[in-house]
This record gives C-alpha cells, sequence and structure tokens, in this order.
C-alpha cells in the first residue's frame, strides 16, 4: 500500500509538471509494469498519447547524466532517419526534464505493439526485428559519432574468469546447493574451451546493448519499435545481435531458423562475416554469464532466472554452436 501511495505522488508531481510544460491535459493514466526501479505510464492528452518514464534516484546514480543525454540525442537521430524507436519530447531543447518536486523524467510518443515473451517470436518479426537492427547499426556507424579507444565490454582474461567460476563453486559447495554445481562445471569448461581469438577478430562500434524482448514492440508482422536506449554505447555491434536472436530464439530449445532470420534481416543493412552469429553468441556469453549464473540463481526473479537460462544453454553448447548455426 504504501509504495502504491508513493507511486501516486509522484505520477500526479509528473502530470503536474507535464501539463506545465507541454500544455496538454492528461484524460487518463495507466501504469506499465516493466523495467527496474523507473516507473512509466501510458497517459491519454486531448492531443494524443504518450509515455511519461521516471527515472528512480536510486537507480539514476548508476547512470552519468551526460551518458544519457548522449543516448537520448542518438535515439531521437536515429527516429529522424526512419527508425522504428518512440519520438522524444523535449521542452527547451531539453529531452531529460525535472519535475516540480525533483524527479527525473522524460517523455516520448505512445508506440503501439505488444511485447513477446521470451523465445516466441514468428519468423517475419524476428526477420523485421534484423533489419531494424542493422540499419541501426548503420546509422549509428556511418561516422557521425566517430570512435572511442576502448569498448564497454574489455573481456577479462581466462585465468580471472576461471577463478570466478571456481569461487561460485565453492560457495555453492557450501552451501549444499548440489543441484546448481552441474551448471558451474558447465561454464568452467567452456571457459577453458572458448577460443580467445575471437575477441580481437569482431568489430568495434555504437551499439544499443539493451536488446531483449522486454525493450522491443512487434505487431503480427513485424516490429513496431525498439525501446530504451539509456545504455547506448561504444562497444561491440555483435553483441546486440547475440542478446536479440538469444532473447527471440532460444525457447526450450534454440530455434536455428529463427535465428537465419535475424541474420537474413540483418546483412539487409550490414555486412555479415561466415561465422557471424557463432561469434557473437560466444562474446555474448562471455560477457553475460558471470552476471546471471553464481552462486544465487536459484532466487532469481523472472527476467534474471530467463538470462540464466540462456547462458545455461551457451555454456553448455558452446562447442557445438557452429554445428548447429552452420556459417551463419
Amino acid at each position: 500500500m504504501k509504495t502504491i501511495i508513493l507511486e501516486e505522488m509522484v505520477l500526479d508531481d509528473l502530470i503536474k509538471t507535464f501539463h506545465r510544460l507541454f500544455d496538454l491535459n492528461v484524460l487518463e493514466s495507466t501504469p506499465i509494469k516493466r523495467g527496474w526501479l523507473n516507473l512509466k505510464w501510458k497517459i491519454t492528452t486531448d492531443s494524443g498519447q504518450f509515455l511519461i518514464k521516471q527515472y528512480n534516484k536510486e537507480r539514476y546514480k548508476m547512470y552519468k547524466t551526460e551518458d544519457l543525454l548522449f543516448a537520448f540525442a542518438q535515439q531521437a537521430r536515429l527516429y529522424s532517419q526512419g527508425v522504428q524507436c518512440p519520438n522524444l519530447l523535449s521542452h527547451n531543447e531539453n529531452i531529460l526534464l525535472e519535475s516540480d518536486n525533483g524527479e527525473q523524467f522524460m517523455v516520448m510518443e505512445f508506440c503501439q505493439g505488444k511485447v513477446i515473451p521470451p523465445g516466441k517470436t514468428n519468423v517475419h518479426q524476428i526477420y523485421d526485428l534484423g533489419k531494424v537492427t542493422g540499419r541501426m547499426h548503420r546509422l549509428l556507424n556511418d561516422g557521425t559519432l566517430g570512435i572511442k579507444n576502448n569498448p564497454k565490454f574489455i573481456p577479462p582474461c581466462r585465468e580471472e574468469r576461471l577463478a570466478y567460476w571456481n569461487s561460485v563453486w565453492k560457495q555453492e559447495k557450501e552451501n549444499d546447493k548440489i543441484q546448481l554445481l552441474t551448471y558451474i562445471d558447465a561454464q568452467r569448461k567452456a571457459t577453458e574451451d572458448l577460443n580467445m581469438e575471437i575477441c580481437e577478430s569482431l568489430q568495434l562500434g555504437w551499439a544499443h546493448r539493451d536488446l531483449w524482448v522486454d525493450n522491443l514492440l512487434f505487431d503480427n508482422n513485424g516490429l513496431t519499435a525498439i525501446l530504451d536506449f539509456d545504455r547506448l554505447n561504444y562497444d561491440y555491434p555483435q553483441l546486440d545481435v547475440a542478446r536479440a536472436v538469444m532473447s527471440c530464439a532460444l525457447d526450450d530449445d534454440f530455434d536455428v531458423s529463427l535465428a537465419s532470420a535475424f541474420i537474413e534481416g540483418y546483412s539487409e543493412e550490414c555486412n555479415v562475416s561466415e561465422g557471424y552469429l557463432t561469434n557473437a553468441l560466444q562474446l555474448l556469453w562471455y560477457m553475460e554469464s558471470t552476471w546471471w549464473t553464481d552462486a544465487y540463481m536459484d532466487q532469481h526473479s523472472l527476467p534474471p532466472a530467463r538470462f540464466a537460462k540462456e547462458m545455461i544453454w551457451l555454456a553448455e553448447n558452446q562447442k557445438s554452436l557452429s554445428d548447429l548455426l552452420g556459417n551463419i
């Protein structure tokens, strides 16, 4: 009850500020229960529907304001060039706004479409996602933004990663979580077998960096919007490819036809070399496996549990990925 009251207070504050800044009357508001800590509402006004996103004060500390502003600017640029993403509203050229009570928030157009559960996209939806992702990567890396010296993800050495898995294995053993030891054994074995040279062969560039089903909207035949560009930064664009494919193509098993459809769409906009997806998936696993596969993964809520499932699948199938995916 206390949480509901606090959320209502935040919403009331945001609506008053929204009306003052944009001179629009809010007729109806509906909470959107997705994401971590940040609050979102769909609002209906006398000039259409919008989405208000409040940045939780604790989570906001994890961001650098200049990085957020940069990401917003790139989202606006992508929208202006036809990429399916929400149009951002600005007041006096500011997209990141502050409410009367000091809440950081932003306003964007409300995009139609539905969130598809992990592993449940159809071939038309994932093909279109691949094509739009390729267009996004091509535009982000058209030379406008230049390059950085280092990506956000700097792969650790094998020894450091093995030390982590040994530590997790010991924790699980001490806490009698015997049922989890097999998963950690798979992570450790995959780390020992990984060809570290893939980290040197991947191309650096600007990427979305959070391209999974919760940040995607679809209709029955394609993609309607890519959402949440907050983490956009310089990294490995192939990580976007791998994240989207794992999120959309892994259900009870991995659907190669869906993965192929994504790459088919993506290759219409960007060059794809032989083994592109195989290498991308291996890098994704090497980056994310320690995020989700740990001594407490049996206590995960739904999104982390889903990510852990993906990391376990990738570890168990790493050596057979190239055979499974062929040339893609």
